[in-house]
């Protein structure tokens, strides 16, 4: 029995490639940021200014010998103010974070550098405006809460699923001379979603578990990448075998 076939995208329409080619641009672009934002919220906690598997471990099971105030420091916010003013809020949790010492010396820091975003004005960042805010960061790091790891779950689950649905989509009017490639292309991100998403949790109990996290999300890029750089080079640039083509003509006059 022969192998039926999407319509292959040399006999779209041109209006319909040129949609195609710019929802995939955008998407690209936006999955671009995306890792780019990962590896700025993620890198530098273990002292290592590359992302590693400790960083990964760390921002979900916590340092367990630190607080969240120095993680913060270390990796995301690294960069927001000067090495010397990072340090001397580090050494000033270190020595046992008194009130007194914040007021002469660390207050201003963080009211110049912090308070912009770390305010009482924004319930998804911690406050940090005053004393009492300030230590709530400054306790033992478990890295990232329950209700936050449950909150971006469900945000990362539909995003994604979205992603991956438009791009796959467009993607079935490719032609792969195996089919089992082409199904796995396809498949195997939606896989790495979930199992993305239930390795956060595990990672909080067992850290070794954070080369999960990366290996599945080094998947999904994969995947991603190969949808779309086939999909735009089969758009504009491929030319079917004219065996193939004829083919493709008759599993569309089939229907």
């Amino acid at each position: 029995m022969s192998q039926r076939f999407s319509l292959h995208f040399s006999h779209l329409p041109l209006v319909q490639r040129v949609l195609y080619t710019c929802a995939l641009c955008v998407l690209g672009l936006g999955y671009a940021f995306a890792m780019i934002y990962i590896f700025a919220s993620h890198h530098g906690r273990d002292g290592d200014p590359m992302l590693t598997v400790k960083d990964i471990a760390i921002a979900y099971s916590g340092t367990k010998s630190g607080t969240k105030l120095e993680s913060a420091l270390k990796g995301p916010m690294s960069g927001m103010l000067p090495a010397d003013e990072n340090l001397k809020i580090i050494d000033w949790v270190r020595s046992g974070a008194s009130e007194k010492e914040y007021e002469d010396s660390v207050k201003t820091i963080i009211d110049n550098r912090c308070i912009t975003c770390h305010n009482n004005r924004n319930p998804h960042l911690p406050s940090l405006e005053d004393y009492q805010g300030v230590m709530h960061t400054a306790e033992e790091d478990h890295g990232v809460d329950m209700f936050t790891l449950v909150r971006v779950s469900h945000i990362h689950l539909f995003g994604l699923t979205f992603i991956f649905f438009i791009v796959a989509g467009i993607f079935l009017h490719a032609y792969i001379r195996h089919e089992w490639l082409k199904i796995a292309i396809i498949v195997i991100p939606f896989v790495s979603i979930i199992v993305d998403v239930a390795s956060w949790y595990i990672t909080k109990l067992f850290e070794p578990f954070a080369w999960v996290v990366i290996g599945s999300g080094a998947l999904m890029g994969i995947c991603f990448g190969l949808q779309f750089i086939i999909s735009i080079y089969q758009m504009w640039f491929y030319k079917l075998p004219e065996d193939v083509h004829l083919r493709f003509y008759c599993s569309v006059e089939d229907d």
